[in-house]
C-alpha cells in the first residue's frame, strides 16, 4: 500500500467516525434571532428544490428519516440543524428556485440565507447541491453569487450521479467545472454522489471530517 492510499484510507476513516455517532434533530429557525448558540462547527447543505438534499443528509448520517424528504418543491422553509455532538452542526438550507412560492416567501427565505451566511462565524463550508441530470441553472448562478457577496466558502457537490450516463455526466462536470473557475469563494474540487447507491458519499464525510 502506497503511502497516499494510507492517508486517503486514514481521511475516509475520519470521515465514517465523525458520522457514525447517533445524529439527531436539534431545531428549526425561520429567523436569524431563533438560530442555536454556536457549537463547535457548522456545515451547511443548499440547493434547487428537489435537488436530494434531505436524501443526501440522510446517507451521510446513516439514518433515513433525519431529514424530511418530500416530492412537494419548496417544502424546507427554515433552516433546520442537525447534530451528534459539539463538534459538527449539518445545516439544510431552504430550497431555492421553487416558482410557485411568493414573492414575498422568496424573499424573505433569501433575507434569512443571507443573514445566516454573513453572521455565522463558526460556518466552514457550504456545500451546493447540483443535480446531475440538468446541471447549473440560472438559480444556481444566483446562490453563488450570494456566497460570493458572503465571502463564504462554499463547494460543489453533484447529486444522482448514478441516473445521468457517463459521456451525460462528463458533460455536466465539464460545465460545472468552467461555472466555478474563477469564483472567489468556490473550492475547485467537484464531489460527486448518489444517495440511493451510496457513491461519494465516504468521500464527503472525509471531505467534511477534515474542516475539523
Amino acid at each position: 500500500m502506497t503511502e497516499s492510499s494510507q492517508d486517503n484510507d486514514a481521511d475516509l476513516e475520519k470521515g465514517r467516525l465523525l458520522f457514525a455517532g447517533p445524529w439527531a434533530y436539534v431545531m428549526s429557525a425561520g429567523a436569524v434571532d431563533g438560530l442555536p448558540p454556536r457549537t463547535g462547527i457548522e456545515v451547511a447543505f443548499a440547493g434547487r428544490s428537489n435537488v436530494g438534499k434531505s436524501s443526501l443528509i440522510n446517507a451521510l448520517t446513516g439514518q433515513k428519516a433525519l431529514a424530511r424528504t418530500s416530492n412537494t418543491p419548496g417544502r424546507t422553509r427554515e433552516l433546520n440543524f442537525f447534530s451528534a455532538g459539539p463538534a459538527l452542526t449539518i445545516v439544510d438550507m431552504p430550497g431555492y428556485g421553487y416558482a410557485r412560492a411568493s414573492k414575498t416567501a422568496i424573499g424573505a427565505w433569501t433575507r434569512l440565507i443571507f443573514d445566516y451566511l454573513r453572521g455565522r462565524s463558526n460556518l466552514r463550508r457550504v456545500y451546493v447541491l447540483i443535480d446531475s441530470r440538468h446541471g447549473v441553472k440560472a438559480n444556481d448562478i444566483e446562490a453563488l453569487d450570494v456566497l460570493d457577496t458572503a465571502a463564504v466558502s462554499y463547494q460543489i457537490v453533484l447529486t444522482k450521479c448514478d441516473q445521468p450516463k457517463a459521456t451525460a455526466l462528463e458533460a455536466v462536470l465539464a460545465a460545472t467545472r468552467l461555472a466555478i473557475s474563477k469564483r472567489p469563494a468556490a473550492h475547485p474540487e467537484i464531489i460527486q454522489t448518489a444517495s440511493r447507491t451510496g457513491l461519494g458519499i465516504p468521500e464527503l464525510r472525509a471531505v467534511i471530517a477534515a474542516l475539523l
